[in-house]
């Protein structure tokens, strides 16, 4: 049932009802995945039973048809950092029990401190148990672990490895509260760059992992040794506890020389398998090593599967057959030429096979089919020779064998979860069915959306994957973006009367491909325009109705202008950062706003004039025009929404409505009525999203509490002009969902 919208009668606020809508995932990945999944983990007693971990996507529960079930969409804007997971463990004792080590940054991008999310109810729900710092879901290193684990003897212990200098940490009672661990000698001093003024990269990595030997105690008693890996490198670097945590000592003969990347305890062989590498990933290491150390004898045996001028990449990835003791295997952290690289033995280590060899350079063996049917831009849809083509992955830092069953295994790449269920093949026939297997797993973080009012039914701009034209939203798209084809794109713009023709703006600054693309076919094909130097960026970009003149704003700031495919030039009448757009329905009108100035050019984007100002905003959002009325603007921005019908003369505020920031017109509810508007706002001290149908004097709200999105001030947002109701939110994380009235 429809609830509208009421004012309160003394305290003048608007309180938005809700309104039932149905949210689905827009299909990027449908087995693709889209973004980094630094880690899949295995329950060891329940059969079927695993989770995924995500860098900003959040965490996801393996279904029995190969799917995945997202966990955390609950999240909203008071909780985004949730999406960060950056340790998962799931309890062997009671397999309903999991627990989520969340948080996005330990640098000021995130204010927040850390938490351990706890579920007993195997992810339905949670319960948060907050840490005293921060954690790093998406920092440097996070692809090491796993950090959090539960003692596999008494289930009620939990240890924590933090970052930053933190240390190690233990709970007793379930993970509902925390005490700091003394005495471990080394909490972790490597950090990737110190002279990094932003803190990302100057952060200490700490901790690497956490891992118990189950076979050193018995069920219903703590289990007493523990060991513990810490990124740094030249000094001892593992630790091992023989009394329960009580205290610490290094690990005699180990290698120094690298970070301990992961550290996996076989039961049967009683030994520890660690991977090595000299980079904390998951994008360097040029070198490394496999370790593997015997608790009966104390020896440590390098078992590392190649050596000399074969070895230029860090080892990450690391799994153990539970059912076949001594088949190990390990993944190269980042071999980017020719391919990813996946190592096999079960010999525990004294003789490997790999995923691929050479057969006398350029000639490459891959030891495997290749398949990526649902979704065909990772492709091509079968085993690919060509050097170069990382067909097999990169960032490959989750890998894991399922305890249950022998042939089925799975790993993380930089794009998506691989794995297949012919696994023993590869010790027989030594040729294994390669597949993508993230069904559900949406990570992409989303740049800017646009929906035309003809052709294809949806636009993305997409961060690493670079974009896609969605002519179905429940299929992958067969493509990319392509010619120029480039990691990022920032933003994506349609002419407003003729809108097969587009423009898109990219990040890269390596010169290679100039960062303007151009389409006159919706997107279909494209062409570079080399109106724009080689080597700008570009942040934010704006197409005149006709589509003859193109307005960007490049990475430094600077507004530039380009009409005819002219070179562009700097734009000096507008500040720099401004935000900028252009009319829909008028050719020659731009628009700009800048702290609570609101600018108007009437001449192709080359000047611009202040016209008045947008209250007293200091941080304007996003302006969106009119599709059919020329003149007819709005604007979100710190201090509200604002609308004005008389080319930015003038604006008034839209009442109840404190900040706002992505926004759209759709669909008008009735034939020649004014568009729905669709906002990502805080509208009577709520932030959600909300649809007004009466330009906004009431609003609905749509979003409900299973959907969060995350962030607001980080999404995009963009409405359907040929279906009533009909909102498109991109998320920085979650990919893009698409919700209809219920």
């Amino acid at each position: 049932m429809l609830a509208v919208a009421v004012l309160a009668a003394f305290a003048g606020i608007v309180h938005a009802a809700s309104q039932a809508y149905t949210w689905k995932n827009v299909k990027i990945g449908e087995w693709g995945g889209g973004g980094f999944v630094p880690s899949i983990v295995f329950n060891p007693s329940q059969k079927g039973l695993a989770y995924a971990r995500t860098d900003i996507g959040g965490a996801y529960k393996l279904n029995s048809d190969d799917s995945w079930t997202p966990l955390l969409d609950f999240a909203n804007d008071s909780t985004w950092n949730y999406w960060g997971v950056d340790a998962l463990a799931t309890d062997p004792v009671d397999p309903n029990r999991l627990y989520l080590a969340t948080g996005m940054y330990t640098n000021s991008w995130d204010p927040n401190n850390g938490h351990i999310l706890i579920s007993t109810n195997q992810g339905a729900s949670f319960t948060a148990s907050p840490l005293p710092f921060k954690v790093g879901g998406n920092m440097p290193g996070r692809g090491m672990g796993e950090r959090l684990v539960v003692d596999p003897n008494l289930n009620s212990i939990l240890f924590f490895g933090a970052r930053s200098g933190h240390g190690l940490y233990k709970s007793t009672n379930f993970g509902a509260t925390w005490t700091a661990v003394s005495g471990l000698p080394n909490t972790g001093t490597y950090v990737p760059n110190p002279t990094d003024t932003s803190g990302y990269n100057s952060d200490k990595i700490g901790i690497s992992w956490v891992t118990f030997d189950p076979t050193s105690g018995s069920s219903g008693k703590a289990t007493p040794r523990i060991f513990v890996g810490v990124a740094s490198n030249g000094t001892s670097n593992i630790f091992v506890s023989n009394d329960a945590g009580s205290t610490w000592s290094a690990v005699p003969g180990q290698n120094t020389q690298f970070f301990p990347h992961k550290g996996v305890f076989s039961v049967a062989e009683k030994s520890l398998y660690v991977t090595l590498s000299d980079g904390a990933g998951p994008y360097d290491g040029t070198n490394g090593a496999i370790m593997k150390y015997n608790v009966t004898s104390s020896t440590w045996t390098n078992i590392t599967p190649v050596s000399g001028s074969n070895l230029y990449f860090g080892f990450g990835g690391l799994a153990i057959d539970a059912q076949k003791p001594g088949t190990v295997m390990v993944a190269a952290l980042n071999s980017w030429w020719p391919d990813g690289q996946i190592f096999r033995s079960t010999d525990g280590g004294v003789t490997w096979s790999a995923l691929w060899e050479w057969a006398g350079y350029p000639t490459l063996l891959k030891h495997y089919a290749y398949s990526d049917t649902k979704a065909p831009w990772l492709g091509p849809d079968y085993t690919v020779t060509t050097l170069g083509t990382l067909q097999i992955g990169w960032m490959m830092e989750g890998l894991s064998i399922d305890p249950f069953d022998s042939n089925h295994w799975l790993y993380g790449t930089g794009a998506t979860i691989l794995g297949g269920h012919d696994l023993l093949r590869w010790d027989t026939s030594h040729n294994v069915t390669l597949q993508s297997l993230a069904d559900g797993i949406e990570e992409t973080s989303v740049q800017s959306l646009i929906s035309p009012p003809s052709g294809p039914t949806l636009i993305s701009a997409v961060g690493d994957d670079g974009g896609f034209v969605h002519t179905s939203l429940t299929t992958a798209p067969t493509t990319e973006f392509q010619t120029p084809q480039w990691s990022t794109t920032a933003d994506i713009d349609f002419a407003g009367q003729n809108p097969t023709n587009m423009v898109r703006v990219g990040t890269s600054t390596d010169g290679t491909t100039r960062q303007i693309a151009i389409s006159s076919t919706s997107g279909s094909s494209w062409f570079e325009d080399y109106a724009i130097a080689s080597g700008v960026a570009g942040q934010k970009v704006a197409m005149s109705a006709s589509g003859d003149t193109v307005l960007m704003r490049a990475a430094d700031g600077s507004i530039q202008v380009s009409q005819y495919q002219a070179s562009f030039s700097v734009v000096s009448s507008v500040p720099n950062g401004a935000v900028i757009a252009s009319d829909k329905v008028n050719s020659t009108v731009f628009y700009a706003a800048s702290g609570s100035n609101f600018y108007v050019s009437t001449d192709s984007g080359h000047t611009f004039v202040k016209k008045s100002t947008i209250g007293s905003s200091t941080s304007p959002a996003k302006i969106v025009v009119h599709p059919s009325v020329a003149g007819d603007v709005w604007v979100s921005s710190d201090k509200g929404l604002f609308h004005g019908t008389n080319y930015g003369a003038s604006f008034t505020a839209v009442s109840g409505v404190t900040q706002a920031w992505a926004f759209a017109l759709g669909m008008p509810q009735s034939t020649g009525g004014y568009p729905s508007i669709f906002a990502a706002a805080n509208i009577g001290g709520i932030v959600g999203y909300f649809r007004s149908d009466n330009t906004g004097s009431s609003w609905v709200q749509i979003n409900d509490a299973a959907h969060g999105f995350g962030s607001a001030s980080a999404n995009c947002l963009t409405a359907d002009p040929r279906k009533y109701g009909r909102v498109y939110i991109g998320t920085n994380g979650r990919g893009i969902f698409y919700g209809d009235i219920a």
